[in-house]
């Protein structure tokens, strides 16, 4: 009876041990070790097993495609701090000021434009907060409005190409980087459609909460727009072309787009005045602390997923599975489902590393008869995966959007305007959701058009 029940155990400790504030990697880690020496003791794990951790974290290193991570954090960085963002932001201001709404969706707008150059959250969230926080406030916008716009606006980093969850998804589902990438690119426009809609409701329906601008006097000329464009716009449309655009075309590998992305990031720092050896030394550091965080989280997330299957947690699984009578559908929707309440509670790595090896080998197979082929079911997957854990950098405890806007935005803002601002994002995410479920030909349209 207790051998049954040990991948219960197993995941129930898993649970218990997150709220400790150990690092989640070394508390998966340990009880890989603690339950494979219990499995010893019960005669059904053997020490020998334990051996093969290292040829399979190994695996991870020699890993050629997983060298974009740190290389577009790096970049993601160095653009932090060529003021690219600062530019961009304020073409976006001067095109759109007039409409309603305006500076809040030249932030949304301009979180689809930054996602599509670095791909890293944290990044894009402290860049929105300390550039267009303030101008928002001092417009006389909502601060729930302001914040909750900037929160979501900077998770699109994790579905628009270059995602590096995106890279990370493609190596556990053993997927195509570029066809992923493809099919991507219109659920994310579509999720930022959906706030750029929810904006402008609210700025027409309720004035006071998102005030319109007035026009310049006299109006700007088309010379002045056009240096703006040039300054502000034309770069990050060359580095989008580089870093994505040139995998979409098979013309680079993904490794290869982000060591391009991050000379030109370098490229950019320098034009600007910005490059020095402390920017570079700062950047590199940042860089390598992030992926060496992620190398533990790893190791210990291969370890505890080996020994949970050989304690028999896959069969475990399958076994209640089929005991709920779910069809493809329904399997699918409780593994969204089971991801989202994760995202309450973990890391959106940790919920990669911790849920995608069990749902992916029971989501792949699966037959969806005309809904969609059986050889694009693990990009939409995937997809929705992506969508789904946006929703985990917003909602408390673990969101860390959240968190990363109250460190940098000033003090007068509260942990209450946040919370009140994300719900209704939150929502609008958990619809797009649902708009991918029910129509794929979302995520799929795009790779056949492209890919054939």
């Amino acid at each position: 009876m207790l051998i049954d029940l040990l991948p219960l155990l197993m995941f129930l400790s898993l649970m218990a041990l997150m709220f400790t504030g150990y690092p989640i990697g070394l508390v998966l880690g340990g009880l890989a070790v603690a339950y494979g020496a219990l499995g010893i003791a019960l005669d059904i794990f053997s020490f020998a097993e334990f051996f093969i951790f290292v040829p399979r974290v190994w695996l991870f290193a020699e890993n050629l495609q997983l060298i974009a991570v740190p290389l577009l954090i790096f970049m993601g960085v160095m653009l932090e701090r060529s003021q690219l963002a600062k530019d961009l932001l304020e073409t976006l201001h001067l095109l759109l000021r007039a409409i309603p709404g305006g500076t809040a969706i030249s932030v949304a707008v301009m979180g689809v434009l930054f996602a599509a150059i670095t791909g890293v959250v944290g990044a894009s969230v402290i860049m929105l907060t300390l550039i267009a926080l303030p101008t928002m406030l001092k417009a006389g916008y909502r601060p729930s409005l302001a914040l909750g716009t900037i929160a979501a606006s900077s998770t699109l980093g994790i579905l628009i190409p270059p995602s590096i969850l995106l890279v990370f998804l493609c190596e556990m589902l053993q997927i195509s980087y570029g066809y992923l990438f493809a099919a991507a690119i219109y659920p994310g426009l579509t999720l930022a459609l959906f706030y750029v809609l929810y904006i402008a409701a609210v700025a027409i329906l309720d004035p006071r909460a998102a005030p319109r601008l007035a026009r310049p006097d006299p109006p700007l000329s088309v010379a002045v727009l056009w240096r703006a464009f040039a300054v502000g716009v034309l770069p990050t449309a060359i580095l989008i072309f580089l870093v994505m655009g040139s995998v979409l075309m098979g013309i680079f590998t993904i490794t290869e787009s982000a060591a391009v992305g991050a000379g030109g990031a370098i490229l950019l720092a320098w034009i600007r005045g910005n490059l020095s050896f402390k920017t570079l030394r700062e950047s590199l550091n940042r860089s390598l602390m992030t992926i060496g965080m992620v190398a533990i989280l790893i190791i210990g997330a291969t370890s505890f997923a080996y020994v949970f299957r050989a304690l028999g947690g896959e069969e475990v699984f399958h076994a209640l599975i089929a005991a709920a009578k779910l069809d493809a559908m329904g399997i699918l929707v409780m593994a969204i489902v089971t991801i989202f309440i994760m995202g309450f509670f973990f890391d959106v790595l940790e919920i990669l590393l911790i849920a995608m090896p069990i749902f992916a080998p029971l989501i792949a197979p699966l037959d969806f008869g005309d809904h969609i082929a059986l050889d694009l079911v693990p990009y939409w997957f995937a997809i929705l995966v992506a969508i789904t854990l946006q929703t985990s950098f917003l909602t408390p405890p673990m969101g860390l959007s959240l968190f990363y806007i109250k460190g940098v935005a000033p003090p007068s803002v509260t942990m209450k305007q946040i919370y009140v601002g994300i719900v209704p994002f939150v929502l609008l995410q958990l619809a797009c959701v649902a708009v991918v479920l029910k129509w794929p030909a979302l995520v799929t349209v795009l790779p056949r058009q492209i890919f054939g």
